[in-house]
């Protein structure tokens, strides 16, 4: 299983979200995703990192980016927790069956753990990966950084 890289077509995948839809990643063509994994749901660094996502909400609209928080966790686990943390506009997608299927694809599966890496993903508007970082299990990512690698996508679009 090798990480996905900068350039690498984006794997498509169909995933149900806590707001019990179906999400297929090419619906998004036009703009740019964020796909923001942890390794499991009611963690205290996976909680602050999907708060990260939905306090900066409409910094993510500015840039045309939709972030998605993604795990393998089941849908109505994922449910109850984005409830829990008053996620009114970010979904976060259950990669549940066949377990941890697209995390596999995108390299970041821990066969070990059953869990995938936490890792942030970024896709542009055509579906190709523009950008992977892989971090520590216990590191929340820098929600700034995604917003810096964002601005110099838009600035190479010009």
């Amino acid at each position: 299983m090798k990480l996905i890289t900068a350039g690498d077509p984006a794997p498509n995948f169909s995933l149900e979200d806590n707001h019990n839809k179906i999400v297929n990643l090419s619906d998004y063509r036009g703009r740019n995703i964020l796909l923001s994994w942890h390794p499991l749901a009611w963690t205290p660094v996976c909680t602050d990192q999907m708060r990260a996502l939905e306090n900066n909400w409409d910094n993510f609209q500015k840039l045309n980016t939709i972030p998605f928080g993604m795990s393998v966790d089941a849908q109505p686990s994922k449910k109850v927790w984005a409830d829990a943390l008053a996620l009114e506009n970010l979904s976060i997608l259950a990669d549940f069956w066949p377990h941890g299927k697209v995390a596999q694809d995108y390299g970041i599966f821990m066969e070990k753990d059953g869990t995938s890496e936490r890792a942030n993903i970024l896709i542009d508007e055509n579906g190709i990966v523009k950008w992977v970082k892989v971090y520590p299990a216990a590191q929340l990512p820098d929600i700034n950084e995604i917003f810096k690698v964002l601005s110099s996508m838009q600035l190479a679009v010009r």
